[in-house]
């Protein structure tokens, strides 16, 4: 006997992967906690979060819009404001440090600096430049609704159940002076690139896993019952500031966060990581769930991630399949898995 041979099929490449049609791939998730349809949940994160409350909404499920929109605005408004995107009007959360961030102005562990971006006769919130497209009449304006918006934060965290997360990004523009992590480089959607001011920094693991922790620790401290679902956007980098290929700055932005993910999933019981890139990025999958442009991810794409995370919901964990003992493996013989060690495991699956 060894441990393999009680394994599931699931736990085997060829059974788990490599043999069903890849829409009938199951069993990658199962969760730590339970979340019912009348547990409030917090949405926030990267772009790809942004389809996360409105699935929950479809399905009944009890997800906070904790900062609506104002009475008398057009579909089309609220959406260019960023209303109803995320649980708060944050607009996008990319990095670990950004989330930290906003907690920690949100219940008093520090203060958002008072700086505003002015264009024109126009004022724009340096830590969310895009939230309003027109920007705020003056700069009090701009301080009120950053409140509004943290006061916003402070009363959802406190109350709800769940906050489902996703990670976009390792790859950030720090403020040299006060030492705030900005949501994108300044010059590009709004405000004025000051090579002296703005520094360029990637986030390595131990400073995700840091800030990622800090941030779990902000939220539980106000709210001991409150879980946290993460989530890594499939989404890849637009553009790397590394001076690095496209392709290999964004593995490793993702390979980090993911490694954060599980390894906070590990360490704390009212952690759990749900596993939305790999559903859409597997090579099972085979780029399937992306637009041409190979960053977009389809409709088609999001109904598949968030099925499989309902359908996931809605099963109680199975017990692990027990197997009679087999003979001893041979070694395998031709193609890549003659150079493989592990390759010999799937002798033990009898599947």
């Amino acid at each position: 006997m060894n441990p393999y041979q009680a394994l599931p099929p699931r736990s085997f490449w060829r059974t788990a992967v490599a043999e069903p049609d890849p829409r009938d791939i199951t069993g990658l998730w199962t969760p730590a906690f339970a979340l019912g349809q009348d547990d409030v949940v917090l949405t926030a994160g990267s772009c790809f979060a942004r389809h996360i409350g409105r699935a929950l909404l479809e399905r009944g499920m009890n997800w906070r819009d904790a900062e609506p929109a104002p009475p008398g605005l057009t579909p089309a408004e609220r959406e260019a404001r960023q209303y109803g995107a995320f649980s708060f009007r944050t607009g996008n959360i990319y990095t670990a440090a950004t989330l930290r961030q906003w907690l920690s102005w949100a219940f008093g562990e520090s203060a958002p600096p008072q700086e505003v971006w002015q264009d024109g006769d126009r004022f724009f919130d340096p830590y969310r430049p895009s939230v309003e497209p027109e920007g705020f009449a003056s700069p009090d304006e701009v301080a009120r609704a950053r409140e509004h918006t943290l006061a916003a934060i402070r009363g959802a965290v406190t109350e709800a159940d769940c906050l489902i997360f996703t990670l976009g990004l390792t790859e950030a523009w720090l403020d040299r002076v006060d030492g705030t992590v900005l949501p994108v480089c300044p010059g590009t959607v709004r405000g004025t690139y000051d090579a002296e001011r703005h520094a360029f920094h990637n986030f390595t693991f131990a400073e995700v896993h840091r800030d990622l922790a800090g941030a779990v620790e902000l939220a539980r401290a106000v709210n001991p019952g409150l879980r946290v679902l993460l989530t890594v956007s499939p989404v890849p980098l637009t553009a790397t500031a590394t001076g690095g290929h496209a392709l290999t700055a964004t593995t490793y932005s993702k390979s980090v966060l993911r490694a954060v993910a599980g390894q906070l999933a590990q360490e704390l019981d009212h952690v759990d990581y749900f596993p939305s890139y790999e559903i859409v990025t597997g090579a099972p999958f085979k780029a399937g769930f992306f637009e041409p442009n190979l960053r977009t991810v389809t409709p088609e794409g999001v109904d598949f991630v968030m099925g499989r995370f309902f359908e996931a919901l809605s099963q109680a964990p199975s017990a692990a399949e027990q197997r009679p003992p087999a003979a001893r493996p041979t070694t395998p013989t031709s193609g890549e898995d003659f150079w493989c060690d592990d390759a010999v495991l799937d002798y033990y699956n009898s599947h």
